[in-house]
């Protein structure tokens, strides 16, 4: 089994706040990266857009329709959606020095909570692709093992995982995962086309969940 996660969105510095993790899942990566880029070879028409290495759901060549038929098509690739997101007003205490955000640490709770909501299984072997990203006080490594390690203990024992971050221009399905998250945070932004894009992509969806909810309200019990 493949896993591909991208992100949208940061923790604090945007108007909305928001943050969202998200990808798909899928039983052969080689379906869903050539049918991106065949997609992207037929109905990029923009030279910029055809030729590119990465398109991301932001590039301001594309228009929301193109958007829109996009996600239709990869929702017909038989993916399965699942995501988390958070508000920055409710990140934990814990996560917070002063005015600033650890974020390594953070980002590495949300991805292990994110992945929590579609373990356990019973697959003998997970790939899990991340966008490669820079993470502050966690290494690459300590963020890789830390997740291996948290996804096989919900395993059974002849499992094996794989963890690898990877460079979005290099990998198609990143790139997929990238468009799901572009799309959900239209929606949860209330942005245009934000329904819509939600709604090309719903039946696809196998879980979500928003992080750290009542955080506060059972802070401020204590």
């Amino acid at each position: 089994m493949y896993i591909f996660i991208d992100e949208s969105g940061n923790f604090q510095g945007d108007k909305e706040k928001l943050f969202i993790v998200g990808g798909f899942i899928i039983g052969n990566q080689r379906t869903t990266a050539k049918a991106f880029r065949k997609w992207q070879d037929a109905k990029f028409a923009n030279k910029k857009l055809k030729f590119r290495r990465e398109v991301k759901f932001t590039d301001a060549r594309l228009t929301d329709k193109l958007r829109a038929e996009t996600l239709l098509y990869l929702a017909q690739q038989n993916i399965r959606i699942f995501y988390s997101f958070l508000k920055s007003e409710n990140i934990p205490l814990e996560f917070r020095r002063k005015s600033a955000v650890e974020s390594g640490r953070l980002y590495t709770e949300i991805i292990a909570k994110t992945l929590d909501i579609i373990f356990p299984n019973a697959e003998p072997q997970i790939i899990l692709n991340l966008d490669h990203r820079s993470l502050k006080k966690v290494s690459q490594k300590e963020f890789k093992e830390n997740l291996r390690l948290h996804i096989i203990l919900q395993l059974s024992k002849k499992a094996s995982v794989y963890v690898n971050t990877v460079d979005s221009a290099t990998d198609s399905n990143i790139q997929i995962a990238d468009w799901i998250c572009g799309a959900l945070y239209r929606y949860y932004t209330n942005r245009p086309f934000g329904k819509k894009f939600y709604e090309i992509l719903h039946s696809n969806i196998i879980a979500s969940q928003e992080l750290f909810k009542d955080y506060w309200k059972e802070f401020n019990k204590k």
